[in-house]
C-alpha cells in the first residue's frame, strides 16, 4: 500500500513505482480527497480515503485543531490498515504519511519512507523512526539517517524516449528553440507576472510553452507563445523543450536534470516554504547543472537577462550531457521486496 499526498510531487513518484510493480504486487493507495485520491482513480488504483489534518506555516491559529484531527485520522488509518491488510506501506511524505504510517506501526505492519528533498519534510522527520528504511534521492540526506539508504528518486518511465518531432508539432512549435515555463502543479504568480512582462521579447527569438496553472491563462495572440493550465502528459512536454524555466521542487528538478534540459531554476524562497527548493537548486547549481535566479531578483529584465545566459551557456550543456543521472525506480523496488522478506516487528 502506498501513500502520499497534499501535492503532485508527494503522489507522481508513488505512481512511478505503483506502474512497475503492477503484476507483481496487489497495489492500494491510502490517502485523503486531495490530488492525490483523483490521480490514483485515473490510474484505476484501489483507493482507501481517510480525513487528513494539514499543518498551515505560519499560522498558528489555524493549526490549534490539528492533535483531535490527527488522532481521528489515526483511527481511520487503523481501521482501514485492519481491513485492507497490506504487507508493507510505503510512504512518499507530506502532511498525509503521517497518519498511515502512525497506524501501521502499531499494528506492525513494516514501513517504508522516501524523502526527495535534500533536507528532511516535517512528515518523514516524525515518521523517520517507525521505519525500516528512509530512503533518499540524496546521498547528503541519507548520510545523517541511522536508518537512511540512499537510493535516488523514482521517475516516471513514459518520461523518457519521446518522440520529439512530434511533441514540437502537437503544441504548434517552429524550428526556432522552445523553452517551457512552468512553477509546480499550480502554477506561479511570480514566474507568471515576470514571463508576461518580457514575453513580446522573448517571443521574438524563441517559442515559449507556459504552464501558468489552473485559470491562470490570459488573452495573447502572440505569435510562438503557448499557454496551457496544465498537462496531461509531461513527457510530450519535455520533449518539445529545449530550455526549461522552473520551480525547484524535487521531482520536477531530478525530472529535467535526468533528461538533460538546461534548466534557469527560480526556487521557492524561505516563507513560502522551508527553504527545500533552494537547496535543492544550490545543490545541481554546485555541479554545474544549472543556473539559479533568486525570486527575490525575479523581473521582467532579470528573467529575459538569465534566460539569454542560460541559451548561451556552453560550459552546462556539456555538464549536463557528461551527467550520469541513475533513476532509483530499481533501487527502490530492491528495498520493498527486501523489506517484505523480512520478518515483521
Amino acid at each position: 500500500m502506498f501513500c502520499g499526498g497534499g501535492s503532485a510531487g508527494h503522489v507522481i513518484p508513488n505512481i512511478a513505482l505503483c506502474d512497475q510493480l503492477k503484476g507483481q504486487f496487489e497495489i492500494s493507495y491510502i490517502g485523503t480527497d486531495g490530488i492525490e485520491s483523483n490521480i490514483c482513480k485515473s490510474k484505476n488504483i484501489k483507493y482507501y480515503e481517510f480525513e487528513g489534518a494539514k499543518l498551515v506555516r505560519g499560522k498558528v491559529l489555524c493549526n490549534l485543531g490539528i492533535p483531535s484531527k490527527l488522532r481521528k485520522s489515526i483511527r481511520q488509518c487503523r481501521e482501514i490498515l485492519k481491513t485492507a491488510a497490506p504487507d508493507l506501506l510505503f510512504c512518499k511524505g507530506g502532511y498525509v504519511s503521517y497518519p498511515p504510517a502512525v497506524a501501521a506501526k502499531e499494528l506492525g505492519i513494516p514501513v517504508l519512507t522516501h524523502e526527495s528533498d535534500i533536507s528532511m519534510g516535517l512528515a518523514n522527520k516524525l515518521i523517520a523512526h517507525k521505519c525500516r528504511r528512509v530512503l533518499t534521492a540524496f546521498p547528503s540526506t541519507a548520510s545523517k539517517l541511522k536508518n537512511g539508504v540512499y537510493t535516488g528518486t523514482p521517475l516516471r518511465t513514459d518520461l523518457f524516449g519521446r518522440d520529439r518531432i512530434m511533441a514540437k508539432r502537437a503544441f504548434g512549435c517552429d524550428l526556432r528553440p522552445t523553452v517551457l515555463v512552468f512553477g509546480g502543479g499550480s502554477g506561479s504568480a511570480a514566474i507568471n507576472r515576470a514571463l508576461r512582462g518580457c514575453i513580446a521579447e522573448l517571443c521574438r527569438n524563441y517559442n515559449i510553452l507556459h504552464i501558468c496553472g489552473k485559470g491562470n491563462t490570459v488573452y495573447s495572440s502572440l505569435y510562438g507563445y503557448k499557454q496551457l493550465e496544465f498537462a496531461e502528459d509531461m513527457g510530450e512536454v519535455y520533449a518539445c523543450a529545449d530550455y526549461a524555466v522552473s520551480r525547484c521542487g524535487a521531482n520536477a528538478a531530478n525530472e529535467l536534470i535526468a533528461l538533460k534540459i538546461p534548466t534557469l531554476f527560480i526556487p521557492l524562497e524561505n516563507g513560502a516554504s522551508r527553504g527545500d527548493q533552494v537547496e535543492n537548486a544550490e545543490y545541481f547549481k554546485n555541479r554545474g547543472l544549472c543556473r539559479v535566479l533568486k525570486e527575490s531578483q525575479l523581473s521582467p529584465a532579470s528573467l529575459k537577462n538569465e534566460l539569454d545566459a542560460l541559451i548561451a551557456d556552453k560550459k552546462l550543456k556539456t555538464a549536463l550531457k557528461e551527467n550520469v543521472f541513475n533513476r532509483g525506480n530499481e533501487r527502490i523496488i530492491q528495498e520493498i521486496q527486501s523489506a517484505l522478506k523480512q520478518p515483521f516487528d
